[in-house]
This record gives C-alpha cells, structure tokens and sequence, in this order.
C-alpha cells in the first residue's frame, strides 16, 4: 500500500481493476478525444450506458464518488462528437457556479465547446434579460444583493418589531416561501404542513411578507427568487416566447436533480414543453438542502412521471477505500425515511485502506489541538496540505481550528471565501503575465528565463512569489500560495504542451477564469459539511461529531434527524483514504465532561452497539484517545494574544455587543430558540420577583449568548460575558437547569 497521498502502483489497463480513476480525477490537461467512439474510452459499463442513452427521458441514480459528472459530460460530449445534439442545442443546468464550471471546463477538454452550462438562476437571468423588453417593456428593474433592509422596512412598515435574529429568520421563511411558490396569503397553511416552525406568528409572517412585496414593487427592485418566478411567468403567459426558449434549447441536463425545488422544478418544465429529451442525476441519500425548499421527490418520482424512462444506477464507487464505503454504507443503513428506502450501496473500486480513526478528546480545544498535530504529522510524511480536509457541522467552530493550524504552523484555507481568480494578488499577477506575454522581449526580469515555469516564476517574484513559503499563516501567506498554485499550472501546462509561450498560458488562465476552474492551492481546508458537498480530499477529519453539534440540537422531527444523517454522510464520502472521526467531551477545559458521541456512530465505533441491537462490524476502527492536560494553559495564552474574532466568518470584532456573542450581528446565529424562550420567561418571574427591570437580571444579549454556548457546568456559564460572580452565584443554578432542560424557577438566594 503506498503513502496517503502517492498514487496507487500501475495496475491492469480495464475498468473492473481501476483504471476509471478519471471518475473522480482527471489529468489537468487531457488531450481532446479524436472521435466519438473515444469519448466512451474508460467508461465502466453503467456510465457507458449512461453516455449513450441519448433518447427520450433517463434517470441517473448516481451514488457519492461514483462519477455522475462525468458520466454526463461524457454523455453530452459524445452526443455532440456523433452529431446527435447540437452544442447550442444543449442546457445542462446545476446548482452551483462552482460546478457549472467545472461542467464547462471538462466539456471542453472533451470537444464539445458551446454547450451551455449553467445554475438555474444563471440560466434564466439571461432569458429574463433577453425577453423582458418584449415580454413587459422597458429595462429589467434592478436585482437587490440583500434583502434583509428591505424586509426590516417592511417590519416598520407593519410596526412589527424584529430582532436581528428574528430578521434572519423572516428572510429564511419569505425565502423558503418563494422557491416553493406560496403567496402570501397561502403562508400559514403551507408552514403548517411543512412541519415548519414560525419564528414568528404565521399571520405576521404573512403580513411581512406581503408587505415585502409590495415595497419591492414601489421600488422597482427584484430579489433573487425573482429571477425565477418571473421567468416561470413569462414563459407561462407568453407561448411565443416559450417557443423560441425551446426552439434554442431542445436537450437538457440537470445536476443534483434531489436539490431542485419546486419554482425550479417549475421552470425546468416549461423549458420541456412537450418533449422528453431530460436526462437527470442525483441521490437521494445526499438530499442536505430541504430547509431551503430543495425536496428529493421530483427525482425519486421521476419514474412516475416518465413511466418510459431509462433508469441506471452507478454504484461503483471510485473515490473511496473499501473501509471508507463501509462506514458510509453502515451509517446509511440506519437511516429511515423515503429517501433511505432508495438507498445505493456503494461497491468501492479502490484498493483497501486504513481503517476510520475514532478519536474522543477532553474538551474542544484539545480536538482542535490533536487534529492539527495528525496533519502536521502528516505532512511531513509526505501528503499534500491541499489534500487534506477539517470538516464541521457549523461555520462557528472554524476559529479553533483556525487557530490550532497556526500553532503548528500548518498553512489553510477556509472554504467559501473568495472565489480564485477574484482574489486581489491573483487578478495582479494575471495583469503581470499578460503584460510580460505582449513586451517580455524588453523586460529584464525574463532575461534568464529559459521556458515557460521560469518566465512565470520571473514574472510572479515582482509580485511577491518566493521560492521558499513565508513562515506561518495569515494574510501573507495567503497570498504566497496564491500565487504557488499559478507557478504550479504553469509548471503542469508546460509539461504536458511542451513549445507553449506565455501568451498560451494567459489564454488557459482567462479561459479557466470565465469557467471558475481554479487551481489547486496548497493549505488545508476548513469547510462547512454543507460547504463541502461536491469536493473531496485524501484525508478528512470530520470534527465536533458528538450529540448537540451531529445532530444539530434543534434538529427534532424524524426528518430533519435524518436529513442530519444524511449530512454525515456527504461528509464521510469526502475522503478517499483517511478518515478521522473525534468528538470532545466538554466544550471548554474543565468542563463537565457530559458529551457523547453522536447516536449516528452507535454500531459503527467500536465498543459501541446500534439502537438494532447490532455490533459495529468487525475491523470497523480503532479507537485513539486524545485527551490533553495541558490544553486549558494552551487556551488561556491564546485568548491572550488573539483578538476577538467573529466564530462565523472570521472578522476582527470591536462592538461590545458583537464581542460579547463572539460574532458579527449580520453573521447566523445558532441559537437554540427554545432555550433562549425558556430563559426570557425564566427571567420575567425574576425581575417580578425583584422588583427590577428585566435587564437587570440578563440583557436580551446575555441570554442570546446563553442560549448560543448551552453551558454544561458553572465554569462554562462564567465565561460568558454578562455573567459575573454575583450574577452566577444568585442566578447560576437556575440557568444550568434551564439549559439542561430541566425547570429552573427556583427561589433566588437573595428572595
């Protein structure tokens, strides 16, 4: 078995020993196949079918890391090389910029250039800006970025008074509302049904929203479901421009097909009319958007609705190890609900790996600590920074890891941050290049440049690239490796376009700027679970995986506990060979050590048993303790010299309000609303009591910061700032009731 990270030995040129690695992995710069017959070269049979069912409706039932994109690239690029679709003729639709690209980029080492790929918003954008003159008249009014100031004018306007949270929350409704195309008046029913719970009352809800839309009119603004529902408008009331959409577009494809919401659905309809050249992809077992209105029923329905259609099922899975694939198998076998009932099971391809690594820890930070050090021993073994992961179920517990990394002087890169090729250093250097590529016959600097890498190292040192990284991480280093992975692609390009100039290369560049397929840059990635659906890596460590973080504390019904499975399982299926599970005990050093792991691992770890009955499967892992005594001295020196930064999206924080939620008011809160409730009422029977305003017991801040922690034991609760000796000591066992769900309308000390 080689190093994580190196490439397996060579093994038999076929597809049953292993050779479609492309399932997953491509070489960057693949030469164009010559002829249709060679698009099919290295598909396995299932995507071989898939590629060649050019007719009529069909169903991809694709499983994680069993190569659905491509699998329809190759299908569309096959079809267009033996002249059965036309490039323009062609719409595959997704979800993500991001994976429209990527679908770009791949079309285009396959030869079928011109075909369109694109979001769904991206897509009808651009139909609602070529037909809304004809359509309506005049200019399309102007799309607004945010609106959340909206709805607060609307909530003036309604003299309803909101909250920041409860103004996060509204927009989360009005929004779901939209995609699932409820009207106003047909809110409050149809939150019933979805089992949604209200931030606020319904008939408000109602009000708010329907005032939206009317200052929204005034305004002469549109927000971004608009895009869609007034292209589904359009289309619907005007046939004639409903035919020249399908007049141009007769063949489409669509990504993700269980993330499509209902507007989405809609709309995807009137593109077909009457036809039935769809091809779909998707797994229901990877259905982690439903808050958002995304349901996986159009696509577990399909063949209700095409009754004709070609159904095929990739289960072969490419990216994963055996040991890998039977975690995520065991934990999908669980599960319950529609979704589970059509299920894949996954049959990985790969040569056998190590086993899952379950690690428990004491406390948060000595995770954080124990995780940091597995990668740093790592890297010196060899493994690449950027084939390594740090996955969590919420953006707040980026920061410690964050951290950690630094300590060990680990460079990272947090997913979801600015996209590439709009990053300051790289939109400079690609200026340099440019320049150097037109006059580098007058430059100095390519004087002793003698091929392609060295000109971009010249050209790239004027902007800040060394061949040696800068020490640690932060802004600089950032920037270095930026700047790496350009000197990097240049390394790549020339060595598979041996003669290529610079102008070449600027060209790719541009062409990989307009389709988003960035470089790799080197650093570790820290990404949501939500965050990371699409992408993989050699090692994962999934984090935080304990009860009250996975699952969520306020997922409750059947649903949302299993769409929570769901979402540890798009994080399992992110790694190829490594994979390392912890959760820690407490919050804090010192903490009462009341966590336990989360009920998905029981019949998984071992020693654990599932709620069946059945043992976790023999070979199923080893358990690594990571428990450290001397992460509470740790965390005292980094408090010390860290500013207080926003545990959502990272920016330095200087309004005490802010500070004292260790976050940004505009970032999401991960309140626990009944909690935090139970504490106002709480409160409103001590200030009674007092004779006292109820801010002199806890501010509205306080209590948000309290219902935010959940404070296990008294040296949790101190922590939070608001809660002072005096307040713990007459209101502390109180609240730690409260938080523990138990009553806690005692009798004050003082009374």
């Amino acid at each position: 078995m080689p190093p994580c990270g190196q490439p397996p030995h060579p093994s038999p040129p076929t597809w049953q020993h292993g050779r479609v690695t492309a399932a997953t992995h491509s070489t960057l710069f693949p030469q164009v196949p010559d002829s249709a017959d060679a698009v099919l070269e290295g598909l396995d049979p299932e995507q071989r079918e898939v590629a060649t069912a050019l007719h009529g409706p069909v169903c991809v039932l694709a499983g994680a890391g069993t190569g659905k994109t491509r699998a329809i690239t190759h299908r569309i690029a096959y079809g267009v090389r033996a002249g059965i679709l036309q490039p323009s003729s062609v719409l595959a639709v997704t979800f993500t910029n991001r994976a429209a690209g990527e679908m770009r980029g791949r079309l285009r080492q396959l030869g079928a250039a011109g075909v369109q790929a694109r979001t769904f918003h991206s897509a009808a954008l651009r139909q609602l800006q070529y037909f809304w003159p004809k359509a309506v008249g005049g200019g399309l009014p102007r799309i607004i970025d945010r609106k959340i100031q909206t709805i607060a004018d609307a909530a003036a306007a309604c003299r309803i008074r909101l909250d920041r949270n409860e103004l996060r929350d509204v927009t989360a409704e009005i929004e779901w509302s939209k995609v699932t195309r409820t009207v106003p008046a047909d809110y409050a029913a149809a939150a019933a049904r979805a089992g949604r719970e209200a931030p606020r009352d319904a008939a408000e809800i109602a009000q708010l929203y329907a005032t939206y839309e009317d200052l929204k009119r005034d305004r002469a603004v549109i927000d971004f479901e608009d895009v869609l529902l007034l292209t589904v408008g359009i289309l619907q009331d005007r046939h004639d421009i409903a035919e020249e959409v399908r007049a141009q577009y007769q063949h489409f494809v669509v990504d993700e097909y269980q993330d499509v919401s209902p507007l989405q659905q809609r709309l995807l309809e009137l593109w077909l009319g009457d036809r039935d050249s769809l091809c779909v992809v998707g797994d229901a077992s990877q259905t982690i958007y439903s808050f958002t209105g995304a349901t996986p029923d159009h696509l577990l329905d399909f063949r209700t609705r095409h009754p004709g259609a070609t159904v095929v099922k990739l289960v072969r899975d490419y990216r994963s190890s055996p040991q890998v694939v039977r975690l995520a198998n065991g934990l999908l076998s669980q599960a319950r609900g529609r979704a589970a009932e059509h299920r894949l099971e996954l049959i990985s391809q790969r040569a056998p790996g190590p086993e899952p690594v379950f690690a428990e820890y004491t406390d948060e930070p000595a995770e954080a600590e124990g995780a940091a050090r597995r990668i740093r021993d790592l890297i010196a073994t060899g493994v690449p920074a950027a084939e390594i992961a740090i996955l969590f179920r919420t953006n707040s517990q980026s920061e410690i890891y964050e951290q950690a990394l630094a300590d060990v002087g680990v460079p990272y890169q947090l997913r979801g941050a600015e996209r590439f090729f709009d990053r300051p250093e790289v939109r400079k250097a690609g200026i340099a290049l440019r320049g150097a590529a037109r006059f580098g016959a007058n430059d100095s600097l390519l004087d002793d440049a003698v091929d392609l890498p060295s000109q971009v190292r010249a050209v790239l040192s004027g902007e800040g690239w060394t061949p040696t990284p800068p020490a640690g991480s932060g802004a600089v280093r950032e920037r270095w490796e930026s700047l790496a992975a350009l000197v990097n692609l240049a390394q790549d390009f020339a060595a598979t376009k041996p003669g290529a100039t610079l102008a070449d290369l600027v060209a790719e560049l541009d062409e990989r700027a307009n389709a988003q397929h960035a470089p790799t840059v080197q650093g570790v990635t820290l990404a949501s679970l939500h965050s990371a659906k699409g992408l993989e890596w050699d090692v994962v460590f999934l984090v935080g995986v304990a009860e009250g973080m996975m699952p969520i504390a306020y997922a409750k019904t059947d649903e949302q506990i299993e769409e929570e499975r769901r979402l540890l399982y798009v994080g399992i299926t992110r790694a190829r060979e490594h994979l390392h599970v912890s959760w820690a005990l407490s919050r804090s050093p010192g903490g009462r050590p009341g966590r336990r792991p989360s009920r998905f691992l029981d019949g998984l770890r071992p020693g654990s048993t599932a709620a069946t009955g059945r043992t976790a499967a023999p070979g199923a892992g080893g358990v690594v303790r990571g428990f450290s005594t001397a992460a509470p001295a740790v965390l005292s020196r980094r408090t010390s010299r860290t500013p207080a930064r926003c545990r959502v999206c990272g920016r330095t924080l200087s309004d005490p309000g802010e500070m004292k939620l260790m976050r940004c008011d505009d970032c999401p809160s991960d309140m626990d609303e009944g909690l935090y409730e139970r504490l106002r009422e709480w409160r409103a029977v001590q200030a009674n009591r007092s004779g006292q305003p109820a801010f002199c017991v806890f501010t509205d801040r306080t209590l948000i910061a309290i219902a935010e922690a959940v404070p296990g034991d008294a040296g949790e609760l101190a922590r939070i700032s608001g809660v002072g000796v005096r307040k713990l000591n007459r209101y502390g066992t109180d609240v730690l009731a409260i938080c523990a769900g138990r009553d806690g309308a005692g009798e004050d000390e003082d009374g």
